[in-house]
């Protein structure tokens, strides 16, 4: 369990780190901010593996806290992106393509609009949003609870 936490937590740290220094890199307030904030789920992962080598149960707590600060985390922030979708942004997105003579043929030949992209458009945004919404429920809720009905296991380890 305690390589579990180790490699979940060393993972989380260090990929969203980097995440979160090439946000701030290229001037991504909100992505450095998620990316730390996610990150900050790896270490606390990675104390309560620290505790547990100590040979002190209440890493477990720590352990199962981070999957559920991360939980609540992401979360939020798909939430967040839910509720600021902004079809204006989607449209300077598609302005490239939709001002590319060829590929306007293209699409009129097939007889598929501006309209129809930006509805497919927004069905991607929040199908995506959700995914990872149900993915992260079921990845560190389930995280969660593997570390939460291991408590007995580790305790009696621990004392023995």
């Amino acid at each position: 369990m305690r390589r579990v936490a180790l490699f979940d937590g060393g993972s989380v740290l260090v990929l969203c780190g980097a995440l979160a220094i090439v946000s701030a890199w290229y001037g991504d307030f909100t992505g450095a901010v998620i990316g730390g904030l996610i990150a900050g789920a790896g270490a606390i992962e990675l104390h309560g593996a620290g505790l547990i080598k100590a040979g002190k149960p209440r890493g477990l707590n720590w352990l199962v806290a981070s999957q559920l600060y991360l939980l609540a985390t992401i979360l939020s922030y798909v939430g967040w992106r839910l509720m600021s979708y902004d079809p204006e942004a989607m449209r300077r997105l598609l302005a490239p393509v939709l001002h590319n003579p060829e590929m306007q043929a293209q699409f009129d030949a097939v007889g598929v609009t501006e309209a129809d992209m930006l509805a497919t458009l927004r069905t991607y945004y929040f199908t995506s949003f959700k995914v990872v919404a149900a993915g992260s429920l079921l990845y560190q809720g389930g995280m969660a609870l593997y570390y939460h009905r291991r408590r007995a296991a580790v305790a009696a380890a621990l004392a023995g």
